[in-house]
């Protein structure tokens, strides 16, 4: 255990206290029902990876609007707050804490996907390269059309239903997703906002349906209940802007007033390689950030603990190390090999590549 050991001592964040700082990230497995509902085999899935300081879900839609994936959870009907309430209540009984993440796509998403095959919502009607996952597979995504001024208090909400509704499922707590290029992203690079209200223009502005959304969903849960999640660096899902840093430093500190559980940044993407100035960049924003702050991406046990020993991180989310090993926290923990994730089952599918990798045997009393 004694190099990994800093990652083995509690932490607080806001109003919840978790066991160790190897977290679970969010990973989308596209094995819900095609209505929104989780699967029961969601249950046996995050019950298995209770040993993880904090899971934190899959990416759930907050309505029908948000979907963008086919068979990817939500959060917004009676049916869905009943199917969730028996996943948290198994990683309770385990001793573990989850945290579910809010979702809207925005403009990454397809007609097919949205309500009589309306087109998907955005902060400009600008369509995104890139594709989505349909019936029919993967398709381009569809152009969008532009949120008007007047639907703003909508969306902000169906953010706040989608809280309440996670707050009767049995969460200990929420993550907002303004990452990875969907909508929340989408507000705040100027790659993809173009509005000339007060929605867009200057970074505070594109930053302003977040931050009511923050409030809102904290108006719900207390701050202290409450993480967001983002991707300053990141291109995934078309996303750009001419100036990350100057944008994301205001962004970090507009958030650093809100008293939040913790920030969640995606510091590098699977498959990317590590660029010396964007890890530059990330660690000056980082100064901007007071609060509890979680590091992702391409991290193993060792990078991980010298991130939390060095008090750049207070705890580090693991992606795929955690499809294929449930119990990763115990294997960082005793130095024991990890499972191989197969790809071709991470998304879709039945128990194979979900449920099926081994755990290490538990030791004899």
């Amino acid at each position: 255990m004694s190099e990994n050991s800093a990652l083995f001592t509690p932490l607080t964040i806001g109003d919840t206290v978790v066991k160790n700082r190897v977290f679970m990230a969010p990973l989308t497995r596209n094995r819900a029902h095609g209505d929104g509902t989780p699967g029961e085999m969601a249950i046996e899935y995050y019950r298995q990876r209770a040993g993880a300081g904090l899971i934190v879900t899959e990416a759930t839609q907050i309505s029908p609007e948000g979907k963008g994936y086919i068979d990817t959870p939500g959060i917004h009907s009676p049916a869905h707050v009943a199917a969730w309430r028996k996943i948290t209540d198994a990683v309770h009984a385990e001793g573990g804490r989850i945290f579910l993440q809010l979702w809207h796509v925005g403009r990454v998403s397809h007609t097919s996907l949205q309500h009589n095959g309306q087109a998907p919502v955005a902060p400009s009607a600008i369509t995104a390269a890139t594709q989505t996952v349909t019936e029919e597979g993967f398709v381009d995504t569809s152009a969008p059309r532009a949120l008007t001024l007047e639907e703003m208090p909508r969306l902000v909400e169906d953010f706040a239903a989608a809280a309440r509704n996670a707050k009767e499922a049995g969460f200990d707590g929420v993550e907002v997703h303004a990452a990875n290029g969907y909508l929340l992203d989408q507000f705040l690079n100027d790659g993809s906002n173009k509005r000339d209200d007060q929605y867009g223009g200057a970074a505070a502005n594109r930053a302003r349906i977040l931050m009511e959304i923050l409030d809102a969903v904290s108006a719900v849960w207390g701050a202290g209940n409450v993480g967001v999640r983002l991707s300053p660096f990141g291109t995934f899902n078309d996303i750009s802007d001419s100036d990350r840093e100057g944008t994301f430093s205001t962004i970090y500190r507009m958030l650093a007033s809100r008293g939040l559980a913790y920030l969640h940044v995606v510091e590098l993407f699977p498959g990317a390689d590590a660029d010396t100035e964007v890890v530059a960049a990330t660690a000056r924003l980082r100064a901007h950030w007071p609060g509890v702050y979680i590091a992702n991406g391409g991290f193993d046990g060792a990078s991980a603990a010298a991130r939390v020993s060095e008090g750049s991180a207070d705890a580090v989310t693991f992606g795929r190390p955690y499809i294929a090993n449930p119990d990763l926290a115990e294997r960082i923990r005793s130095g024991a090999a990890l499972n191989e994730p197969d790809e071709s089952t991470f998304y879709g599918g039945g128990t194979e590549g979900y449920i099926d990798y081994p755990s290490l045997p538990v030791a004899a009393e």
